[in-house]
């Protein structure tokens, strides 16, 4: 359990199945989440996930057999949370608990501020060209507003996935600690930030992320397309099924599946309860 309710920094702790992955509903949590933060009096926020997990990423076992139509529904929905929550005006530290992968990294960047756990076991990164799939507008630009232009070809290119001090270096987290003191000092850092004058910040972000927002209005369907392409190549549908086998799904083979047609009906499987949702804030001694 986290600390008690307050009016500064609202403490959002994720829970959802097996290393939080990126189902439907894990999505439309995190909707509501921000909801209510930006709803509510905390002017900045810590977000974090539980256990060794902060995100897995995409929910794999569940969506390797969506069709076009499915699947475009599904990456909509990624992208339009994790946009409104890098549009958010308010700011929010990522306190990275544990794996951060593909997605999950993408997560973290549209964060204003990453604190990883000092955990040599921890990984963080944008896995998705060892599947052979791209990456969809939001991570390319929550990526090239986050990180150095350097760092761009390991991370992006390489898939690379990287343990916290390497993250570091590359600009991929700002900070490290140890896994006792992770919440604290994120939650000292969103301290820092609710302190400042809320107004000018809003401000700032917005002018920040305007010409961000404004290139994701204009590329996203388009990338997305694109993107529904390489998920959908033989070499990614291979590598994808074979993610998912290790994972522990069915993993059929496209023969065995099929791909439904284009103009399938979309459908929202449920394949697991609501998850648990904490929102708590930090009060002030």
């Amino acid at each position: 359990m986290l600390g008690p309710m307050g009016d500064d920094v609202a403490v959002l702790s994720l829970e959802c199945g097996k290393a939080n992955a990126m189902t439907f509903e894990l999505l439309d949590t995190l909707e509501r989440m921000l909801d209510g933060f930006e709803r509510g009096p905390a002017t900045a926020a810590v977000f974090t996930g539980y256990d060794n997990y902060f995100s897995g990423g995409l929910a794999l076992t569940q969506i390797i057999d969506f069709g076009v139509v499915e699947l475009r529904g599904y990456i909509e929905q990624f992208s339009r949370v994790l946009t409104r929550m890098l549009a958010c005006e308010k700011p929010i530290v990522a306190a990275v608990n544990g794996h951060a992968i593909a997605g999950g990294c993408v997560l973290a960047l549209v964060c204003d501020w990453r604190i990883a756990t000092d955990d040599p076991a921890m990984r963080i990164g944008l896995s998705e060209t060892t599947l052979g799939v791209g990456l969809p507008a939001i991570a390319i630009e929550a990526l090239r507003i986050a990180v150095p232009p350097a760092s761009i070809l390991p991370i992006a290119f390489e898939g690379k996935l990287f343990n916290p001090r390497d993250a570091l270096a590359l600009g991929l987290v700002h900070d490290v600690a140890p896994a006792a003191s992770l919440l604290a000092r994120a939650t000292a850092k969103a301290e820092t930030l609710a302190a400042l004058p809320a107004a000018a910040i809003a401000q700032i972000k917005r002018a920040l992320r305007a010409p961000v927002l404004d290139t994701l209005a204009r590329t996203a369907d388009l990338e997305t397309t694109r993107w529904l392409d390489t998920w959908f190549h033989p070499d990614a549908q291979s590598r994808l099924r074979a993610a998912v086998a290790k994972l522990g799904g069915r993993a059929p083979t496209q023969s065995q599946s099929g791909a439904p047609a284009a103009n399938e009906p979309a459908r929202r499987p449920v394949t697991s309860p609501l998850p648990r949702l904490k929102a708590h804030t930090q009060r002030d001694p």
